[in-house]
């Protein structure tokens, strides 16, 4: 389940990227054969990032909100964070200052006409505007065509969270590489989830999710966090066959928290031609 307490949150997510991290990584000394820690020790994290053990004890039970910038820094060099966990811990920090809040709505269920404009206006690749639920808000026909197995549920707005968790085979025969899919969706909530602790929808998503797929549970509470990234994408279209294709997702500076998703394929090769063929494919009748 979503946790609203940044807390527990803060203790799961310090204890879980300390345990990944073995002395010798982290260049030190291992001494002896029978260590009872996964991982590095919280003496061992404190030595690294220049902090008293009693500091860094207290951080992990969840004691951020004190923490300078600077010593946020030097936490995440010690326990080795990448991009998205280095932005994870901050976005954590910042709830522990201020914590409750309202819950409220996180990012938006529509766009504006104008955006709608825009993907109309992408007539040669699949063009999709989601928000960090992974809800599709709105799409041009391309993106309708390519997306048609997602867009099966009559629940709307679609999801695609739910249909790679709630619909597993489904989404394995339409996501070549499904066990990756599932570990970025997971982990993409979770970053969300960090940015927008109180957003109901978000929170309803998580506790469907975590209801209903014994693998959603795994992957939620693995802590992993990741940024919504470009790069490639194989899917497997009902109608058209294999699609091994290029994905640009850019933020919508005006629309906060929504991206917009273009997939593209070069010139000449099976996947281009395979896009000419769910061009002709949407453009047919019913």
């Amino acid at each position: 389940m979503a946790t609203r307490d940044p807390r527990t949150e803060i203790r799961e997510f310090l204890s879980s990227r300390r345990a990944r991290i073995a002395p010798e990584k982290a260049g030190l000394p291992a001494y002896g054969g029978n260590r009872r820690v996964k991982g590095l020790r919280r003496e061992e994290v404190a030595l690294l990032a220049g902090v008293s053990v009693d500091y860094y004890v207290r951080m992990e039970r969840g004691g951020l909100a004190g923490a300078s910038d600077g010593v946020l820094d030097a936490l995440a060099s010690a326990l080795q964070l990448d991009e998205a966990e280095r932005d994870h811990l901050f976005h954590l920090a910042r709830r522990s200052r201020t914590p409750g809040g309202p819950h409220r709505r996180g990012p938006a269920v529509t766009v504006r006409s104008t955006l709608q404009q825009v993907l109309d206006a992408i007539s040669h690749a699949p063009a999709w505007i989601g928000n960090g639920r992974y809800d599709v808000l709105a799409t041009n026909r391309l993106a309708r065509a390519l997306y048609a197995p997602v867009l099966a549920d009559p629940r709307r707005p679609a999801n695609t969270a739910r249909f790679v968790y709630l619909n597993p085979e489904a989404a394995r025969d339409f996501f070549v590489d499904y066990d990756r899919i599932a570990v970025d969706v997971a982990a993409k909530l979770r970053m969300e989830a960090g940015r927008t602790p109180h957003d109901d929808e978000l929170i309803a998503l998580v506790g469907e999710l975590s209801s209903h797929s014994e693998l959603f549970r795994q992957r939620w509470a693995s802590q992993d966090v990741r940024l919504h990234r470009s790069g490639r994408k194989r899917l497997r279209h009902p109608v058209v066959g294999r699609l091994d294709l290029d994905v640009e997702s850019l933020e919508l500076p005006a629309e906060p928290g929504l991206h917009l998703n273009v997939y593209t394929a070069a010139a000449g090769t099976p996947a281009a031609d395979g896009l000419a063929l769910l061009a002709s494919w949407a453009a047919a009748p019913e």
